[in-house]
């Protein structure tokens, strides 16, 4: 280590010659343009190629995000339009169900109508027939009393003379 000072030392006593110069802002721009020029020299093609594949990369992952994001745009654009084919078509079968259902409603109604008048006229025709059966029962009746009232004033009123009179009269009206 003294050699190392000694010779720092010397560097700065002597005008010429070799001498190490300790001055840190004057070495290190000395340094710093070597290292540059040689990074520079050396490193161009290998920073270059890389730089190069980074862009090719990058280059690339964008054109496939670009051709992704083209695929998804139609991908929403085919679903927008198969969302509205599909709306449609629902409001077609919603349409269609509540036609269906007025033309149900309105044959249940009329065939409703249909049976109430069918029922009334089946009641009617009953009441009718029971009416017509109640009033031959009636008349029946009057005429078997009526007739078992006569019998029984005519056996009382008629003896034996006037039941012969009325026999002979009955013969001769039928022609005998």
């Amino acid at each position: 280590m003294e050699t190392f000072l000694w010779l720092a030392n010397a560097g700065s006593e002597v005008e010429e010659g070799f001498a190490l110069n300790l001055d840190v802002f004057d070495t290190n721009l000395v340094n710093l343009a070597i290292i540059i020029g040689v990074l520079f020299y050396f490193g161009r093609g290998f920073i270059g190629g890389i730089l190069s594949e980074r862009r090719s990369k990058i280059e690339t992952a964008i054109a496939q995000s670009e051709k992704r994001a083209r695929g998804a745009k139609q991908a929403l654009d085919e679903a927008k339009q198969n969302l509205a084919e599909a709306q449609k078509k629902a409001d077609r079968l919603i349409a269609d169900a509540k036609a269906r259902a007025e033309s149900v409603r309105e044959t249940i109604e009329a065939d409703s109508v249909r049976e109430i008048a069918r029922m009334k006229e089946a009641a009617e025709a009953d009441l009718g027939a029971d009416a017509e059966r109640a009033e031959r029962e009636l008349r029946a009746r009057a005429v078997a009393l009526a007739l078992e009232k006569v019998e029984g004033e005519l056996s009382q009123r008629v003896d034996d003379s006037v039941r012969r009179q009325l026999v002979d009269r009955s013969i001769s009206m039928i022609g005998g």
